[in-house]
C-alpha cells in the first residue's frame, strides 16, 4: 500500500471545458468568416493593441535593443536545441526494399510545407518556446515558419522576437491567443496559412488547437505543466523541494508530485516547501499549485515506487535515486526523464537542448513530445518493375478482393493478370472486341 503524506485537494485538470470551447469556437468562426477584420477586433479586445506584422527592419531594431548577453544566451540555447534536433533528424532514414523480385517498396520522410509556432507570453517573455518550435521545425526542413506571440503589457516583447528571428522564423506577428492560432491555421490576408501548429499556451490556445486539428496538424494536446520527482533515501530534500516549486510556478493548476520510498524524505520535503514558498517571488502561482495539486506519496518498496510513477505518466520526471539510469528500464510512460540530482526540469525548459513541448494529463501513455519527427510525414511509395510479378500480385489481389466483395478492386488485379500473365476473365471478355487475343500471348 502507499501512504500519502500530502494529497491533492483541488479538482484534477481537464482536457477541455464547455465554456472555454464555446468561446473559442465563436472566435475561430469569426476569423474564418471575416479574416483580418476579426483578428484585429479580437486582438484589440484580448491583446490590448492592434496586431503587428514585423518587418525585417523592425526585427533588427528590437534585437538591437537587447543587451548583448541576452542575445548571446539565446544563440547558445538555440545551438543546443539545434544540435540535438539535427542528430534526431539524421537518425531517420529513407528506406527502399525489394520484397519480391521486381516489387519495390519504400518510404521517405517529407517535411510539412509550412508550420505555425505559437510562443505564449502574457506576463513574461517565454523565449524558450521559440527555440523548441521554430528551431526544431527548421532542423526538420520546414520551408516556411510563421511565428506569433502576444504583446506583454501592451509592448512588443523584444527578447521573444529575437528568439523567433534567430531561430529562423520567416514571418513574425505580434498577435496572441485564439485569434493568432486561428489566423495561422486558416490564413488571412496578412497571416500565411500553415499546415501544422505547434507550441504551448493557455486553456484557450489549447482548445483552439483542438478544434482546428484535422484542418491542420498539431504537435499535441497540452495541459498544465507537471513535475514528478521519483526519489529514494539518497535524495537531498532541499533539491527535491526547490525543483518541485520550480515547476509549480508555471500556474496554479500545475501538479507537483513526489513519489518516494522514504517517509523521512517526504516529511522533510513538506517542511522545506512551506519554508521556501513565502520567499518565492512567484508564490502567487506556485502556492496555489502546491496547495491544490501537490502530492507526496510514500511507497513500500522500489518496485511499488516505479509502478506508481509509471502509472502517473507525468510530463517531467526527475529521478533522484541511487541508480537513476534504472528509470530507463523501469519506466515506460513519461514525457521526459531527468536523471540524477545534477539534472533538473528547468534545464530542459531553458538550456539543455531537448524539446520541452511535452505530453501532459496522462498523454505520455501514448505519445512523446515535440521533436523533428512531428514535422515530418513518413510517406510510402511502391513500384512493380517486373511484369510477371504484377501478374502474380494481380491474381492474389483478385481473390482477396472478392472475399471482401470488392469487385472493382478485383478487376484492377485481373487486368494486370490478363495483361502480363494471359489469364482470362469473363467480365473482361465481355468488354473486349470479339477475337481479342489474351495480352502477352
Amino acid at each position: 500500500m502507499t501512504q500519502e503524506l500530502k494529497s491533492a485537494t483541488g479538482s484534477a485538470p481537464r482536457r477541455s471545458d464547455a465554456g472555454v470551447a464555446e468561446r473559442v469556437r465563436a472566435i475561430v468562426d469569426d476569423v474564418r468568416t471575416r479574416g483580418d477584420d476579426a483578428v484585429r477586433d479580437h486582438a484589440d479586445r484580448f491583446d490590448g493593441r492592434a496586431p503587428e506584422t514585423l518587418t525585417p527592419e523592425r526585427v533588427e531594431e528590437l534585437v538591437g535593443s537587447l543587451p548583448a548577453q541576452v542575445v548571446d544566451d539565446i544563440r547558445f540555447v538555440q545551438e543546443q536545441v539545434r544540435t540535438f534536433a539535427r542528430v534526431q533528424r539524421d537518425s531517420l532514414h529513407d528506406v527502399e526494399v525489394e520484397t519480391l523480385p521486381g516489387v519495390v517498396l519504400g518510404h521517405r520522410h517529407v517535411p510539412v510545407g509550412s508550420a505555425g509556432a505559437y510562443v505564449p507570453g502574457g506576463r513574461y517573455p517565454l523565449t524558450a518556446s521559440a527555440h523548441m518550435t521554430i528551431v526544431t521545425a527548421k532542423a526538420a526542413g520546414v520551408p516556411h515558419v510563421v511565428a506569433c506571440t502576444p504583446p506583454i503589457r501592451g509592448e512588443v516583447p523584444a527578447a521573444t522576437v529575437a528568439a523567433m528571428h534567430l531561430a529562423g522564423a520567416d514571418e513574425i506577428h505580434v498577435l496572441g491567443g485564439v485569434q493568432a492560432v486561428a489566423a495561422m491555421a486558416l490564413g488571412t490576408a496578412s497571416v500565411t496559412a500553415v499546415d501544422m501548429l505547434a507550441g504551448p499556451g493557455n486553456a484557450y490556445v489549447a482548445e483552439a488547437k483542438r478544434q482546428l486539428f484535422g484542418e491542420v496538424g498539431i504537435d499535441l494536446f497540452a495541459g498544465p505543466t507537471e513535475i514528478l520527482v521519483v526519489a529514494d533515501d539518497t535524495a537531498d530534500p532541499l533539491t527535491v523541494a526547490v525543483d518541485l516549486l520550480s515547476q509549480a510556478e508555471h500556474g496554479p493548476d500545475s501538479p507537483a508530485v513526489l513519489v518516494t520510498t522514504s517517509a523521512a524524505l517526504g516529511r522533510a520535503v513538506l517542511e522545506l516547501v512551506e519554508r521556501l514558498l513565502p520567499g518565492l517571488p512567484t508564490n502567487d502561482l506556485a502556492g496555489p499549485a502546491w496547495r491544490d495539486h501537490g502530492r507526496v506519496v510514500v511507497c513500500d518498496d522500489a518496485e511499488q515506487m516505479w509502478r506508481v510513477a509509471d502509472d502517473l505518466a507525468a510530463e517531467h520526471v526527475q529521478v533522484f535515486t541511487a541508480q537513476p539510469r534504472e528509470a530507463l528500464d523501469r519506466m515506460r510512460n513519461y514525457g521526459a526523464l531527468f536523471l540524477g540530482e545534477d539534472t533538473c526540469v528547468s534545464y530542459g525548459d531553458k538550456v539543455i537542448g531537448t524539446n520541452h513541448v511535452l505530453p501532459t494529463l496522462g498523454a505520455a501513455r501514448y505519445t512523446g513530445g515535440l521533436w523533428v519527427g512531428k514535422y515530418l510525414k513518413t510517406c510510402t511509395y511502391q513500384e512493380v518493375r517486373d511484369p510477371a510479378a504484377s501478374a502474380e500480385l494481380g491474381r492474389v489481389c483478385g481473390r482477396a478482393s472478392r472475399v471482401e466483395l470488392f469487385e472493382g478492386h478485383a478487376r484492377s488485379g485481373d487486368l494486370r493478370a490478363w495483361r502480363h500473365g494471359g489469364d482470362r476473365f469473363g467480365w473482361l471478355d465481355a468488354v473486349l472486341p470479339a477475337g481479342s487475343p489474351a495480352a502477352g500471348s
